[in-house]
C-alpha cells in the first residue's frame, strides 16, 4: 500500500503520536497528515527507532520526522511553539498518568486511548489535571459507531426486560471486552434487573453475568472474525437487535481527529473539570 502524504500548512495543532509504530499509531499519523489544520510534530515508540514515521506509514513521501522512545525529548523540541499542542496515547495503562504529566509540564492537552485503565489512575489524572489547570480526554473507544451503539443501547433499556450481549473477535484477549463491559455498565443501575426468568449462574454455557442487574456477555472467539458487538434486546412478542462491527482500525480516525480538534480548544466550564471521559461528550 502507498499512501501519498497531503501537505497540509500548520493552522494550530501540531500532534504527537506516543505509540506511532503501532497499527492504530501508524492510521492516526497518516489521519493527522491529511487533515486539515493539523501535523504530525512527533513520533514515539520503542519499536523502529530511528526511522522515519512516514516510510514506516508506508506514505509515498518521508515526513522527516524519526521515531524515538524519549517523549519528553520531542515534547522538548515543540514547546516552544505558540501553536496549540496535542500528544495522542496509544502506549499502556501503566505509562498513562507519567505520559499525561510529562504532556502536562511542556503545556500540551492529551488524548488517551488506552484500553483497561484503572479507576484509580483515572481518578488521579483527574486530581492532577485540576490541579494543573490542563485539558485531557481519556476516550474508552475512539469508534462513533460503538458510542451510538451505546447510545441506543441505553435508551432500548428502559423498554425491555431481557438483553444479552453477544461480541465476536479473531483473537482471545481481554475478554469480555471493554465495549462489552462499556455497555453492561451502562445498563446497569438504571432501576432494571434483566433476565428475571433466567438469573441463574451455574450454567456457563450461558455466559458471564456483569454487575447485579442480569446482564449477560457471550464472547466468541474464531480466526478471521470481524471484530462485533450485538446487543439483543426482548419484549413480548419481538426482538430488538442493536449490532456494530468493527472491520478496519481505519474506524477509529474520524473519533481520534475529533478528539483532537475538541481537546484543543477544552474549555473546563463546558464540563466543570479538565479531564474528560468519553468521546461521547463531544458528541
Amino acid at each position: 500500500m502507498v499512501i501519498k502524504k497531503l501537505f497540509v500548512p500548520n493552522l494550530g495543532k501540531q500532534v504527537v503520536i506516543n505509540g506511532a509504530a503501532k497499527e492504530i499509531g501508524r492510521a492516526a499519523v497518516i489521519a493527522v497528515t491529511k487533515a486539515r489544520g493539523m501535523e504530525v510534530a512527533g513520533a514515539v515508540d520503542s519499536y523502529c527507532v530511528g526511522e522515519d514515521i512516514g516510510k514506516v506509514c508506508d506514505m509515498e513521501e518521508p515526513l522527516e520526522i524519526p521515531i524515538v522512545n524519549d517523549l519528553t525529548m520531542v515534547l522538548g523540541s515543540i514547546s516552544q511553539s505558540k501553536e496549540t499542542g496535542v500528544v495522542v496515547d496509544f502506549t499502556k495503562p501503566s505509562a498513562v498518568y507519567d505520559n499525561v504529566k510529562q504532556a502536562t509540564a511542556f503545556g500540551l492537552r492529551s488524548v488517551v486511548y488506552v484500553p483497561r485503565i484503572t479507576v484509580d489512575t483515572i481518578s488521579a489524572l483527574s486530581a492532577f489535571c485540576e490541579k494543573a489547570s490542563m485539558g485531557c480526554l481519556v476516550a474508552p473507544t475512539l469508534s462513533i459507531g460503538s458510542i451510538l451503539l451505546q447510545q441506543a443501547a441505553i435508551s432500548a433499556s428502559f423498554h425491555y426486560n431481557n438483553v444479552e450481549i453477544v461480541e465476536s473477535r479473531a483473537h482471545a484477549t481481554d475478554l469480555p471486552s471493554p465495549d462489552a463491559i462499556q455497555i453492561a455498565n451502562n445498563l446497569s443501575n438504571l432501576g432494571q434487573i434483566y433476565n428475571r426468568e433466567d438469573l441463574s449462574t451455574d450454567v456457563s454455557a450461558r455466559g458471564q453475568v456483569l454487575g447485579e442487574d442480569g446482564v449477560r456477555v457471550h464472547s466468541m472467539v474464531l480466526p478471521g472474525l470481524p471484530s462485533s458487538t450485538t446487543v439483543y434486546f426482548s419484549g413480548p412478542g419481538e426482538v430488538y437487535t442493536i449490532k456494530h462491527d468493527i472491520t478496519d482500525v481505519q474506524c477509529l480516525m474520524p473519533g481520534l481527529l475529533l478528539a483532537i480538534r475538541k481537546v484543543a480548544r477544552l474549555k473546563p466550564i463546558q464540563f466543570q473539570q479538565h479531564l474528560v471521559y468519553g468521546l461521547e461528550k463531544f458528541l
